[in-house]
């Protein structure tokens, strides 16, 4: 019999997902002669009975999928299988349910493209299962560092960066300071690169303290320089001055939503102008991926198949040096990869005048 691999995405959506998958089916089944199974929904996917899940076939998955935002495979970003919230409120452990569901499908190996948090989780099965494990990085908040790219990120930058195209006009017609809001958990790389690209005039970060008073001074004193407006990026991870985290104003309870509106009132209160927010939210993962993601996407579908045909596995995908490369899974998991405040991009930053707060 052929040897079936599996293939599933988990963590938030991104785009590039579906360029992945591609890159998988067509190289595995066209140059090993291998079946791909894809599963949907990620974990859950495996935890339904049966399992729900398709055989693909690269004569399905032409070039118009490079083109498509999200997954056709779905994904979770909920129901952690060791800690599975159950009707009645309780947590169960429903790992070994997960584990048998790979073995249902008669997979020889597994293929998960996720976040650190999706592959600490992914990684942890493997091991306990004896599943043959390979991973791929995607997140657009790139914060993994053991990859110099991860796949949706610079698809999530330009977005970002064509809306503070799109604030400049407007800022400048109405003499206004423009909040743009973006996404970023933990780490504000988005909001940094997207602001030192788009021109903007003071980028919070979570990783940079800061104070309204110091970026109502830039903002004066720009104004004082004859420029009658500002555009301020904020990443949605930066808390209010004393340290409280905003979170409730979008998507529920304990998810980060509406700083940006935070630093708009306290901007319009101490500069005197008038202040407009744009909370860009889930643009940034449905947005069609980039030449570069896409890109990115069909190298680490290649390779990652190549090192299931090499038996290297517990191991993920990266890129470094202008080349693709793999690493222990072990040195990825839990291990978040922050904005480097001394590094080339904030140095740069602070080089082009644009104030961080502090």
């Amino acid at each position: 019999m052929a040897k079936r691999i599996g293939l599933l995405t988990s963590g938030g959506d991104c785009a590039g997902l579906n360029a992945v998958i591609r890159a998988v089916v067509h190289h595995a089944t066209r140059d090993y002669g291998w079946e791909v199974m894809g599963i949907r929904e990620g974990t859950r996917g495996l935890l339904a009975r049966p399992v729900d899940h398709a055989l693909l076939d690269p004569d399905l998955l032409d070039a118009q999928m490079m083109r498509q935002g999200g997954t056709v495979l779905g994904t979770t970003n909920t129901g952690d299988p060791f800690a599975f919230p159950m009707p009645d409120g309780s947590l169960r452990d429903r790992s070994n349910e997960v584990i048998e569901g790979c073995r249902m499908l008669g997979i020889e190996a597994l293929i998960g493209i996720g976040g650190d948090g999706s592959l600490a989780i992914l990684r942890r099965l493997a091991q306990q299962g004896g599943i043959n494990l390979v991973g791929i990085p995607k997140t657009i908040d790139n914060d993994i560092g053991t990859t110099e790219v991860a796949l949706g990120y610079d698809s999530a930058v330009e977005v970002a960066t064509e809306a503070l195209d799109n604030l400049h006009p407007t800022a400048a017609s109405h003499s206004r300071i423009m909040v743009l809001e973006t996404m970023g958990r933990d780490a504000g790389h988005i909001a940094l690169a997207a602001g030192i690209a788009g021109g903007a005039d003071v980028i919070l970060v979570p990783e940079i303290p800061y104070t309204i008073a110091r970026v109502a001074q830039h903002i004066l004193a720009l104004k004082a320089r004859g420029r009658s407006f500002a555009l301020v990026v904020v990443a949605e991870a930066v808390r209010r001055e004393s340290g409280e985290a905003v979170t409730g104003a979008l998507g529920g309870i304990g998810q980060y939503g509406g700083i940006g509106h935070y630093i708009a009132r306290r901007l319009a209160e101490t500069t005197g102008a008038e202040a407009r927010v744009t909370v860009l939210g889930h643009v940034q993962r449905g947005v069609t991926p980039s030449p570069r993601d896409r890109l990115m996407a069909s190298i680490f579908g290649v390779h990652a198949v190549d090192l299931i045909a090499q038996g290297r596995f517990d191991r993920m995908v990266a890129w470094r040096s202008r080349q693709a490369i793999d690493v222990p899974l072990a040195e990825v998991v839990d291990r978040p990869f922050l904005v480097d405040v001394d590094g080339p991009l904030v140095h740069t930053a602070r080089g082009l005048g644009i104030c961080f707060g502090d």
